[in-house]
């Protein structure tokens, strides 16, 4: 089951999808739809079938945004998770073969798309990192058996 968590920037990005789509893209859409219907037979018109499937994509996603805009609870940064890895954390941690890895951590509807460097709070990494402070040692059960992870720096930026 998906967390409904998500950070400011995240609600933010989403809610510009949603924006940029119905106000922008599918007004331009359906200009080309009824264009390419005027022109008659729509068997055989390429621009009227490929805008017409864009148009339902569209569709598909503003239906989806709208919805999960409304599920989702936006995560303020809060000067009480100094130290410790929350939500909307950046950190930093490094195993025993001195192997670096930095992330944040973030909800599910972030971790698409060009969001690089961030992860689910439902991946087992992140749920093993809560709560943790610098200097911590924890585990992570990964498909080869347990990893062994240092919290070398957390970040919050506000």
């Amino acid at each position: 089951m998906k967390t409904n968590l998500i950070t400011r920037e995240g609600f933010d990005r989403l809610k510009k999808e949603l924006d940029f789509l119905w106000k922008e893209e599918r007004p331009e859409v359906t200009k080309k739809v009824t264009w390419a219907a005027s022109l008659g037979d729509r068997s055989e018109n390429a621009d009227y079938q490929y805008n017409k499937k864009r148009l339902r994509e569209i569709d598909r996603r503003v239906r989806y945004l709208r919805k999960r805009l409304e599920q989702v609870t936006v995560v303020d940064y809060s000067p009480q998770q100094e130290g410790k890895v929350f939500f909307g954390a950046w950190v930093e941690i490094e195993n025993d073969s001195g192997e670096v890895k930095a992330f944040r951590i973030v909800g599910p509807d972030e971790i698409y798309g060009d969001a690089k460097g961030y992860i689910s709070i439902d991946s087992p990494m992140a749920r093993a990192l809560l709560k943790k402070e610098v200097d911590d040692e924890f585990s992570v059960k990964t498909p080869e058996g347990y990893k062994e992870w240092f919290v070398n720096r957390i970040e919050y930026k506000q």
